[in-house]
């Protein structure tokens, strides 16, 4: 069988196999069997089907693991000041872990579709602990450095259990099950601001780091334990794996779409937090850094309510969703406009731009995931590589935009973003496609 990159797959084994752990119970549909190729690194999988305690599972393991790239971010004064460096050295470390990140994206997360996820995650958040442990012994700013390079390169899980709770989903609740490890992701970025303030703030930064990397361990030894045997889809020699991540990018115009939906959903983001600050420090609201961490609870309230558009996805009404999602996203700008002055009107615009922009990502990632059933984790390697583009140029061009015309210029050019997202998707629906 062609799965669409090139490389042939043979269906799983069909026989009897020992029975699964904790988490899954038995079942007899064949959309519920965990699809298995050619390379059997464990045996053979035996039908499985999620149950909530698992699913809740992957979205915690998932938020605890990219939660991991986000400690550093409120704590880069209190570490420049024990480490005796300036502002410029310190903002290397978030540059730093970002770099570690799409490294880990772009090599290691392919291996999802080739490895034994059973062992593969575990193993990564295992490297993650260490590397979380180096940062809290880190001397001074050249190890600490090192050290988030590794954590961004190893924090990767997370990345590989979205694709991975679309294979032991069903067709039927794939949409929700997506959804729901997915919203546990973004979840963890925003829990990861908050909390790492508060630890350090009581215990010092270096803490932060240490309890992350207890974290780690925990949830890769319960993680082992609870998740079914996952042998590899396919047999495929490692460069050719990585090759194949662009033949399914010319290949799927579905992953074309989605890659185009999430970068610009991306940079929207990005823009709108960038620019945020700025508003906060500034006149008329003049928030310190600690009270604008805590409008992150309001983007929570939207990343939670968005958990549903998985639902919609399993009901047929992807696509209809995407253009409401779309035309929300360019409404909360205009309440984000509004609230250059008002309070609840910032807060309110907050929400809906998370719903929207959280909303899209996952119908992006349930459409992908839908489309290529034996490329899944490269199929997620394409789409996030794009969301990491897209991020970046939000950051460069939020605090461009700032400086050139403030929140007005910074709100038009984040509602000119969603008003090209919404265009190309209705090109796209008067193509029927």
């Amino acid at each position: 069988m062609d799965d669409g990159t090139g490389e042939a797959t043979t269906p799983g084994p069909t026989s009897a196999a020992e029975p699964g752990p904790p988490g899954t119970t038995p079942a007899a549909d064949v959309g519920d069997v965990v699809e298995a190729g050619a390379v059997a690194e464990a045996g053979a999988v035996a039908p499985v089907r999620l149950s909530r305690a698992l699913v809740l599972l992957f979205a915690v393991a998932s938020g605890a693991a990219v939660g991991n790239l986000y400690y550093a971010q409120p704590l880069l004064d209190v570490i420049a000041a024990d480490l005796h460096i300036g502002q410029g050295p310190a903002g290397l470390l978030i540059t730093a872990t970002q770099v570690g990140y799409a490294l880990g994206i772009m090599f290691i997360v392919p291996l999802g579709d080739v490895r034994n996820r059973r062992r593969l995650v575990p193993l990564m958040m295992g490297l993650s602990a260490l590397s979380l442990a180096a940062c809290a012994a880190a001397p001074g700013v050249v190890v600490l450095l090192l050290a988030l390079v590794a954590v961004g390169l190893s924090t990767v899980a997370g990345q590989i259990l979205i694709p991975f709770a679309g294979d032991l989903a069903d067709d039927a609740s794939r949409g929700r099950v997506v959804g729901i490890v997915v919203s546990g992701a973004l979840t963890g970025i925003l829990f990861a601001r908050i909390i790492s303030g508060l630890i350090a703030g009581v215990a010092g930064w270096r803490v932060v780091f240490l309890a992350a990397a207890v974290l780690m361990l925990g949830l890769a030894a319960v993680l082992y334990r609870a998740v079914p045997v996952a042998p590899a889809k396919t047999a495929q020699p490692y460069r050719a794996l990585l090759r194949s991540v662009l033949t399914l990018v010319r290949r799927e115009r579905t992953l074309r779409v989605a890659m185009s939906y999430g970068a610009i959903g991306m940079a929207s983001f990005t823009l709108f937090w960038t620019g945020l600050t700025f508003l906060l420090s500034g006149p008329p609201y003049g928030y310190s850094t600690a009270v604008i961490g805590l409008f992150s609870l309001a983007g929570l309230v939207g990343t939670v309510s968005a958990q549903g558009a998985g639902r919609l996805h399993d009901r047929g009404w992807s696509n209809s969703a995407t253009g409401v999602f779309w035309l929300l996203a360019m409404l909360a700008w205009v309440v984000c406009g509004v609230g250059r002055y008002s309070l609840v009107w910032l807060l309110l615009g907050i929400v809906v731009l998370d719903i929207a922009t959280q909303g899209q990502r996952i119908l992006n990632q349930a459409q992908i995931f839908a489309s290529s059933a034996g490329a899944r984790s490269r199929m997620n390697t394409a789409y996030v590589t794009g969301n990491f583009v897209g991020g970046a140029v939000g950051s460069i061009t939020g605090s461009v935009l700032w400086a050139a015309g403030g929140w007005v210029a910074v709100c038009i050019a984040g509602a000119a973003l969603s008003a090209l997202a919404f265009g190309l998707w209705l090109t796209r629906l008067r193509r029927g496609r």
